[in-house]
């Protein structure tokens, strides 16, 4: 069977599915932070420009810009949502994908919301339908997708938030096959892009054009069925054209990747390759707020792939530091933290920070991607050598973040973007959103 027609009878089964408590909590909590994030994110240069092209462009709608009061067409809500919740590079990723999930799911469910009259159980089905996707498409092929040099985020990540949005629509299995070619149709997104606007644009890009998939698709708009596996399909141009039937012949079988895989939060604003470097040096620092004076030289060793996403060593600008290994650690010492206002541009040009950050040496070890892992060394003036190696970042799915150290995040990013709501009522009702229609959740003025 073709990938599509598998993936589109996984979708339209998946609606008699039984899904737990635990795995409904797990989505609310991924639209709680995605939503955060885009909060924190939504003065954002990138965001007013966004903003500003669909007040141009669009008509009137249902769907809500976050924030902002403002009500636009699906597609555009979308793309302004989806840029805001990716552009701190403060959202959820997915460490087998190489990618973020929440980012393109969440805007692209939620813009849809309104259309589909969906309350918070028919959400939370869809996000881990599209997750579903994901994961087995990451089994399958994302690492050498990756590092062809794709932005896993939008051109692989377009095809299970496509899944998510037509269960939430309820198309049928032959609609459901030609939005995956749509979909197909629109993948984009290379990884030469980060560190500038044009990130946090693919992310939005993959989850406005996955609710223009699934739309054209319910009107009837066809596409090839071989738009994944054929000869010139997805598998053979975007990836190294691997077999997806067997995995895909596991969706739903034996569990589901929302609790197998799981979900990584970030508790720190940049990339998430630089999590596990970031607890060691924290750790290590702790207590001692003169370190950075002492330091010598930083010795980084990462797991074979870890730089691949860390592409700028000399960052001139906020974004660019998001993916710098130097900056960042160089950034801790001195800090103690790291925070959303360690990424702005005057934080990046200190002279202290510069100057540290030609004592980091970064160097990525051979073998397996997985599983990951960082190892910090730092020797002192003194010739002492402090050393860490962490495995596991807090906030990955195996060691996640509690309910309320996300509150306190959802409260920090509230106070960033300037919004005057309370982040703990506001967690209960995404937490107790079961039967509350999606379209009036996220308006704080309901």
């Amino acid at each position: 069977m073709k990938a599509s027609q598998l993936i589109a009878e996984f979708a339209v089964g998946f609606s008699s599915y039984p899904i737990s408590d635990h795995q409904r909590h797990i989505a609310y909590r991924a639209l709680l932070d995605t939503y955060a994030c885009a909060i924190a994110g939504r003065h954002e240069h990138a965001v007013r420009i966004a903003a500003r092209y669909t007040a141009e462009q669009a008509g009137s709608g249902r769907a809500q810009a976050w924030g902002s009061g403002v009500r636009l067409p699906a597609e555009a809500a979308a793309l302004v949502n989806g840029i805001a919740a990716h552009v701190l590079d403060y959202d959820d990723v997915m460490t087998p994908m190489r990618a973020h999930v929440s980012a393109t799911l969440v805007p692209a469910l939620a813009a849809l919301g309104p259309m589909a009259h969906a309350d918070g159980r028919q959400y939370a089905r869809a996000y881990i339908a599209g997750f579903e996707v994901m994961a087995k498409f990451a089994r399958t092929m994302a690492l050498p997708h990756y590092s062809k040099g794709w932005h896993s985020t939008s051109a692989l990540g377009i095809l299970g938030t496509t899944t998510a949005c037509a269960v939430l629509l309820g198309l049928s299995t032959d609609q459901i096959v030609h939005a995956l070619g749509l979909a197909v149709a629109q993948a984009s997104g290379s990884r030469q892009n980060f560190g500038t606007m044009a990130k946090s644009f693919q992310s939005a890009h993959g989850a406005a054009c996955a609710v223009r998939a699934a739309l054209l698709a319910q009107h009837g708009m066809k596409a090839s069925e071989d738009a994944i596996d054929g000869k010139y399909g997805f598998m053979a141009l975007y990836a190294a054209n691997e077999d997806m039937a067997p995995s895909l012949a596991t969706l739903a079988q034996g569990g589901l990747e929302i609790d197998s895989i799981g979900i990584d939060v970030k508790k720190y604003p940049c990339c998430y390759a630089l999590h596990r470097a970031l607890d060691a040096v924290l750790d290590l620092r702790k207590g001692d707020g003169a370190l950075a004076a002492r330091v010598a030289a930083v010795r980084v060793l990462t797991s074979a792939g870890g730089l691949q996403a860390l592409i700028s060593d000399r960052p001139d600008n906020g974004l660019q530091a998001k993916f710098s290994m130097e900056y960042a650690l160089a950034c801790a010492l001195t800090d103690g933290a790291i925070c959303l206002s360690s990424f702005s541009d005057d934080a990046v040009y200190r002279s202290d920070i510069q100057a540290l950050m030609t004592r980091v040496q970064v160097i990525e070890a051979g073998g397996d991607i997985l599983p990951r892992w960082s190892q910090v060394s730092m020797e002192l003036n003194d010739g002492i050598v402090l050393e860490r190696k962490v495995s596991i970042a807090h906030g990955d799915a195996s060691d996640p973040l509690t309910d309320e150290e996300l509150i306190l995040k959802a409260e920090d990013c509230f106070a960033y973007g300037g919004y005057d709501i309370d982040a703990r009522s506001f967690a209960k009702r995404i937490f107790d959103m079961a039967d509350r229609p999606l379209e009036t959740l996220l308006d704080p003025t309901d």
